[in-house]
């Protein structure tokens, strides 16, 4: 039988993510991008009524397609690496994150194919895609490692806290996710996709909106947000593509979407929560000893509570709330 000192795994877990000026910016805000970028693409979608549970794969494929982009610039001129190589880069992978998503919105137009089964199976067909670029022509020219040759220093995004590992692509996330915010709640782009995914009928009978064209742009832009955190991580963080690339980061992004209650700016706080629970998870298992699995379990109860809270409500509702359609009859029993 394993022990463990209880203390001395929250005191790890602390320091790990919380405890220091260094494991916040360098640790919990490193590990919190991209489940900010992926979970501000699992919350637009939501909202949309699109159950996009794909943002793996469309990670893993705007990883791949940055890490080509950036193949091609690798031999530039470090100056014109920094200033079209790296930009090319991130639009490719934002390009291929909304391709490989529009390849379940196509399917679910076309044929009437349930998102979750596709976008479920798209994440495996990206898994294994990756797993042979990085083992046949991208892999690096020894052909020992099952990764691609590390990119050169100017395909790197540049640091945002001076003597720390954060970089850049921590503010693209924060900016992402405001400007999604907004665009949610002041454009009329924003009203369709908020209405269609309150009632798809209602929107289409009454507010007279084009419902498949509002689903098929959320999943584009989705997909699009999640190929982009594919492309951050690479140029930001391993400057490299190799197997395994993502701990999972597309499925805790439905955790960190739904935390938010599928508000993009909320989503800023939940997945800095979330970074610091697998910041943290790695330090408790360095440290104390305790398996950093141990945070999907926290990650499966807080969305397990959150689907329940949200049952709940529905089933028992705020005294004095009414929902439409019941009213009151004699003896002051609902109808």
């Amino acid at each position: 039988m394993i022990t463990v000192d209880i203390g001395q795994a929250l005191s790890a877990f602390w320091r790990g993510s919380f405890g220091s000026e260094y494991a916040i910016v360098s640790a919990t805000l490193v590990r919190a991008t991209p489940l900010i970028f992926t979970g501000l693409a699992v919350a637009i979608a939501f909202r949309a009524g699109v159950l996009n549970i794909g943002a793996e794969g469309q990670f893993l494929a705007g990883a791949a397609a940055a890490t080509v982009c950036a193949g091609i610039a690798a031999s530039w001129p470090r100056a014109a690496q920094s200033a079209i190589g790296l930009p090319l880069a991130l639009i490719g992978g934002t390009v291929a994150g909304a391709a490989w998503s529009g390849v379940a919105a196509w399917l679910r137009r076309r044929f009437g194919v349930l998102e979750v089964i596709s976008t479920i199976m798209l994440n495996y067909v990206a898994l294994e895609a990756v797993a042979y670029l990085v083992r046949g022509p991208l892999q690096e020219p020894l052909h020992i490692y099952p990764q691609t040759p590390t990119l050169p220093r100017g395909l790197h995004l540049p640091t945002l806290v001076p003597g720390s590992r954060l970089h850049v692509g921590f503010a693209l996330a924060v900016v992402a996710a405001t400007l999604a915010w907004w665009m949610m709640r002041e454009t009329a782009s924003g009203f369709r996709l908020r209405v269609t995914g309150a009632n798809p009928y209602a929107a289409a009978s009454a507010g007279r909106i084009d419902v498949p064209a509002v689903t098929t742009r959320a999943f584009l832009v989705s997909g699009a947000f999640a190929g982009l955190a594919g492309a951050v991580e690479v140029t930001g963080v391993t400057y490299a593509l190799y197997d395994n690339i993502s701990p999972g980061y597309g499925y805790t992004a439905i955790a960190v979407a739904l935390l938010a209650n599928l508000n993009p700016l909320a989503v800023i706080a939940s997945g800095v929560f979330f970074g610091g629970l697998e910041a943290g998870a790695a330090a408790m298992q360095r440290d104390a000893g305790v398996p950093s699995v141990m945070v999907s379990v926290v990650e499966a109860v807080i969305i397990l509570a959150i689907l329940a809270a949200g049952a709940a409500r529905i089933r028992w509702p705020p005294l004095g709330v009414r929902w439409p359609g019941r009213r009151r009859v004699s003896g002051g029993a609902p109808a």
